[in-house]
């Protein structure tokens, strides 16, 4: 399974940004999928998980202004950030686990940087 995620750039406090993580390869031993975020100079956390049902769960950094959803087809997944805040500014990177083995696959990050 290969992930590649899109959609990061530069945006001004209280907009907008749409990530993209789209898979390739052996899409269909993809369980759940989330978003990870490592700010400048700190470790790397979750951001938003979706099952493989489409359930969703965030961290309370985020509840209510990001959604993450998946296509039909579970092979795109997005995560949708409103009202963004200079906090929010980190490398994102989006993880797929596999269903069938304990294994865990990763995107490259896409920078996100919001000014203040």
């Amino acid at each position: 399974v290969q992930l590649q995620a899109s959609g990061g750039g530069l945006v001004q406090a209280g907009g907008s940004l749409k990530l993209s993580c789209e898979a390739s390869g052996n899409i269909f031993v993809i369980n759940a999928m989330s978003w990870y975020r490592q700010p400048p100079g700190k470790q790397r956390e979750l951001v938003a998980t979706i099952t493989n049902a489409g359930s969703p769960n965030y961290a309370d950094s985020v509840k209510g202004r990001f959604t993450i959803s998946r296509d039909n087809h579970h092979d795109t997944m997005y995560l949708q950030m409103n009202s963004l805040k200079p906090d929010d500014t980190a490398v994102y990177y989006c993880n797929a686990d596999d269903r069938y083995r304990p294994e865990v696959y990763w995107g490259q990050g896409t920078q996100v940087t919001v000014s203040s």
